[in-house]
């Protein structure tokens, strides 16, 4: 077949590159060689053709007369954005003598790669950089600010990332949409709760702010930041004490259902409505709805996992379908992630053994702290495929050390962000549509193919060859630096020992797009526990120090501020991404704060105010948006706003960079604020 960026005219078959669950299947529509319509791929077996306005608008981003054309190299202040072009060849050259000193100076280590998932593909996020970055010798970056805690929680009990297969919930008949805002964030989980209403489904939604999907809810249940691992405990209480548990179901396939039984006692629903704020007769009613509807199926949201307390609130929330059955009932059970069906060969493809001695290793939720301890500094930073000026908790600490003149920076994106203002060569990067990349979803289960659609726009250069280009600069002979984007994907193809992709090879996918993982066993047959049993009490969590059994412990009450704040997801944005632009600034309108109207009357805040958000990290302005979207005490705001327009509306200036319980997780929403009228 004719390389599908060499077809001028004609529509070709792609995906979505966005960090999203729903990793859609999409055409793209070409005229003269550019991409001139976005449309979903009505024949793809789970999104079927619906996408979002994020990436039906991609082509105004990928064409954007901003996007960056050639490299570049400072001629200003840091953060002032001043800069000059200049050749590939001069920003190699210059890279590389830089780091050569350095190393011969301070070692390697005191050079830190800073990257996340701004492209989804797995050859350009974690392959020739991860390589890379080993062989140097350089400071590991411990990627964690997204779905660590939750994963590691979910994993102590069902022991990977394993759950419902979207495909089979046409059957349910009870969602449960716990801490997402679907609507925005994985909006084809929410057309099938709605396509499955039509049959007498219902959908419940438990959150802390009423947003878009609690209000197409059948009910929606308010709850205060933090304490969902509480309800799941009060569930957990009366479905023991009236009998709704599937006892054969446990002992069967569980281990320490009775030890939990006997601990369950302890939650008493008056005392956690006290905790929950959900009102004790609401709670015994959502318990006997999930012991009574089969099946039925819990959307576990990113979000619960962004507390002190997150690893344990999934863990706990994760026990829920082993006391019912659900895991036998085609579409029952839950859902955290779906990755480790499509689990493939990482050692092949990053390379760890490149690795000769151990270095430190950096949590990226303290970057700010990481740039400014000056005992053993961080000496150059290389940001990829994110913006953490904008995205990292505590951002003025961030911006702080980015600000530093012997800090050597480099940035390679799409467009000067906020954090290439304060870099010292900015590289310009591909899209996904101008790469050869593979896609794998972390929600359906479905391993996906990307052929590059286009041309690189301008000098843009894709992650994998500016690695190449900066080995080869750093004098690395080993062939594992000559490898092409093909040999890396069927490096990570081969021997996966994961039995869902032995069937998928690089030449299948090239033949068909996409292939599903091979489902031919049950999950509850190849669970990766310790004891091969969904663990409702875990030897594993008492050896590293955690209750073996769900327990609720509260979020760190880190000051006397009086608001827990919030700051969720928007429609229009993905983090960052599209919060430049203008037509997805117009569809999101503007940034609010949503407050109760008790605490705004207590304060004499009316609809509309602009009000000052601050605690002792910092602060920022937003419109007050006043109702009964969130219980009294919580504040809550959705997108991450640029400042680049002179509006004071970075949140991340207010949120904590503390560590979560489990695997190094951030705590964005477990931090408090003080709220004033401008």
């Amino acid at each position: 077949m004719e390389s599908y960026k060499n077809i001028e005219n004609g529509i070709v078959p792609s995906v979505c590159s966005l960090d999203c669950p729903d990793q859609c299947g999409l055409l793209l529509h070409k005229k003269d060689g550019r991409i001139t319509k976005i449309e979903g791929d009505p024949d793809h077996p789970v999104t079927k053709g619906a996408i979002c306005n994020k990436v039906r608008h991609m082509g105004e981003r990928i064409y954007d007369a901003n996007r960056l054309q050639s490299p570049l190299k400072r001629v200003g202040k840091k953060g002032e954005g001043c800069f000059e072009p200049i050749t590939w060849k001069e920003a190699i050259d210059t890279i590389a003598t830089r780091w050569k000193n350095i190393i011969s100076d301070a070692g390697a280590e005191s050079i830190l790669p800073y990257s996340f998932y701004g492209n989804m593909g797995r050859i350009n996020s974690e392959g020739m950089d991860r390589r890379f970055f080993n062989r140097l010798g350089a400071s590991q970056l411990d990627r964690t600010i997204c779905s660590v805690a939750g994963s590691k929680g979910y994993r102590y009990t069902m022991g990977g990332s394993y759950g419902t297969d979207p495909e089979d919930m046409t059957d349910t008949k009870l969602f449960i949409m716990w801490g997402i805002n679907a609507v925005s964030t994985n909006m084809h989980q929410m057309m099938i709760a709605q396509k499955a209403r039509k049959n007498g489904a219902k959908i419940i939604v438990i959150d802390v702010h009423k947003n878009q999907t609690g209000k197409m809810a059948d009910w929606f249940i308010p709850i205060l930041p933090g304490t969902d691992g509480a309800l799941a405990l009060g569930i957990m209480h009366i479905l023991y004490k009236e009998n709704l548990v599937d006892r054969s179901f446990l002992e069967r396939y569980t281990i320490g259902f009775k030890e939990l039984e006997e601990h369950m006692q302890s939650y008493e629903p008056k005392l956690v409505s006290s905790i929950t704020g959900v009102p004790e007769e609401e709670i015994y009613s959502l318990a006997r709805m999930y012991g009574e509807i089969s099946p039925s199926m819990i959307r576990i949201g990113n979000g619960l996992q962004h507390h002190d307390n997150g690893g344990m609130i999934v863990r706990t929330i994760a026990c829920l379908p082993a006391l019912t059955g659900q895991w036998l009932v085609k579409g029952g059970g839950a859902i955290k992630g779906n990755s480790a069906f499509l689990a493939f060969n990482t050692n092949s493809l990053q390379r760890p053994d490149l690795l000769k001695q151990q270095t430190r290793t950096i949590n990226m939720n303290q970057l700010g702290k990481a740039l400014l301890d000056m005992n053993s500094p961080v000496q150059s930073l290389f940001v990829y495929g994110t913006n953490p000026a904008v995205v990292a908790p505590d951002v003025n600490k961030v911006r702080k050390g980015l600000e530093r003149e012997d800090l050597f920076t480099v940035v390679h994106d799409l467009f000067i962000t906020e954090t290439a203002m304060y870099a010292d060569i900015v590289l310009p990067a591909t899209s996904a549509f101008e790469n050869i990349d593979f896609y794998t979803s972390y929600w359906h289960h479905y391993i996906h193919l990307q052929e590059p659609v286009i041309r690189p726009i301008g000098e843009s250069k894709s992650n994998t060859d500016v690695f190449r280009m900066l080995a080869k600069a750093m004098e690395f002979d080993e062939s594992d630096f000559k490898d092409d984007d093909v040999e890396l994907i069927k490096q990570s193809l081969n021997q996966t020992n994961n039995p869902y992709l032995e069937h998928v090879t690089y030449e299948k996918l090239k033949k068909h797009s996409y292939i599903k993982a091979n489902r031919t066993s049950h999950l509850l047959d190849n669970l990766k526990t310790p004891s091969g049993k969904i663990e409702l009490y875990s030897h594993q969590m008492e050896e590293e120090g955690y209750p073996p059994l769900p327990t609720y412990i509260p979020i760190f009450e880190e000051s006397d501020f009086p608001f827990l704040f919030v700051p969720g997801p928007n429609h229009n944005f993905l983090n960052s991404t599209f919060s430049h632009q203008d037509k997805h600034m117009k569809l999101e309108k503007t940034s609010k704060l949503f407050m109760n109207s008790l605490d705004a009357e207590r304060l004499g805040i009316n609809d509309g105010d602009t009000v000052r958000i601050w605690n002792q990290r910092g602060e920022c302005e937003l419109p007050a948006s006043v109702g009964e979207q969130v219980l009294p005490g919580v504040v809550v705001s959705q997108g991450l706003w640029s400042d680049m327009k002179g509006k004071n509306h970075m949140v991340n200036a207010l949120t904590p960079d503390r560590i979560a319980d489990m695997g190094g997780g951030a705590v964005f929403f477990s931090g408090r604020v003080n709220v004033e009228k401008m």
